[in-house]
Formats: structure tokens, sequence, C-alpha cells
């Protein structure tokens, strides 16, 4: 009872039209990928979680808090149920709490994609190969800096047992192994 990555990718293009968007669940899979291998979890489970996790986003742009719910309809019966758990889970505006620690890390991981993607955008050559982990750590504390990366998601990294700059360094390299899919 579990798509393939192949199918995966299949139906999220048949569900996110929007270029940016698709590009954004791609760079969660991979640093969901990265934190199932640094914690020792399915690398395949969380990667298709990650990939998954915005499925639904287009259709709920104009009722947010029905984000993760509609996913839901769409992969009843094609994932398993922690994969439906963690993409229900990961909008604060539904009444799932994260309960578990992939709900955890595809919070944390969907909200540094934003704050790592950004800091290569205003970087001169505007490629992830220039960002270093101390860019990060000083983007991170700037507030007004990418200001809909959520900090507070993202130090829920520290629930999996991962200081901050474990993390970035980690959602870094992560992204740097994809850079050419992601354009940067």
């Amino acid at each position: 009872m579990c798509i393939s990555r192949e199918e995966a990718e299949k139906l999220v293009r048949k569900h996110i039209k929007k270029r940016n968007w698709f590009l954004h669940v791609l760079a969660v899979e991979a640093i969901m990928r990265g934190l199932a291998r640094r914690l020792g979890e399915d690398e395949e489970i969380w990667g298709l979680t990650g990939l998954l996790h915005d499925i639904d986003f287009e259709h709920t742009i104009n009722t947010p808090e029905r984000h993760g719910l509609e996913a839901e309809k769409i992969l009843k019966g094609l994932v398993p149920e922690e994969v439906i758990q963690a993409i229900k889970a990961h909008n604060s505006l539904t009444s799932i709490q994260p309960s578990t620690i992939m709900d955890k890390a595809l919070i944390a991981s969907d909200a540094v994609s934003g704050l790592i993607i950004a800091s290569a955008l205003v970087m001169p050559s505007k490629k992830l190969k220039e960002v270093r982990l101390e860019t990060l750590i000083k983007k991170f504390k700037d507030k007004s800096f990418a200001r809909g990366a959520d900090r507070k998601r993202i130090m829920v990294c520290e629930e999996l047992g991962l200081s901050r700059e474990e993390f970035l360094e980690l959602a870094l390299e992560s992204l740097k192994k994809i850079s050419d899919r992601l354009g940067l």
C-alpha cells in the first residue's frame, strides 16, 4: 500500500502546476531524506512525505484550514497512514497535533527549505553552492529576512535531537545534492 517515488511525482505534478511550489516539495523531500538517513528512519517513507506534503496546496489556497485535510482525500489508500498523519499535522491550522518524529521533521523541513532557498537567491550567483552554514545562521537571526520561514517551526529540529546548527547544515547539504534539479 505505497506508491513508488515516480508515481508520487506524477501525482504531485497533476495537482501542483506552479513551478515554485513544485520545487518547494522537491526541496522538502530532499531534507526529509537527509533527516531519515541521519535519524535511522525509513528514507523512502520520509521522502514521500516531503514530496507529497503540499499536494493539495493549490486546491486549498483560499481555505488554508483545509490544507492537509484535502491531501488525505487524494492520498488515502496510496500511502501509509503515517504519511497522511504527518501531512495533516504540518499545517498548524488543522486540529491535528504533531505527535511523531516524522510529523515534527516535516514541520521543521518545510520551514527551513524557504530560509535556505531565499539565502541562495540573494547570493551573487543565486546558487546553493555559495551558501555557507555561517550565512544561514546570520539569516536565521535576521527576522526581516525570509519572513515566511517561521523560525519557531525550524526550531522543532530540537525535538528531533538536532541543534539548530546541525539541522541547518544537514538541510543545506541535502539541498546542495539536488541543486541542479532546483535550478540553484
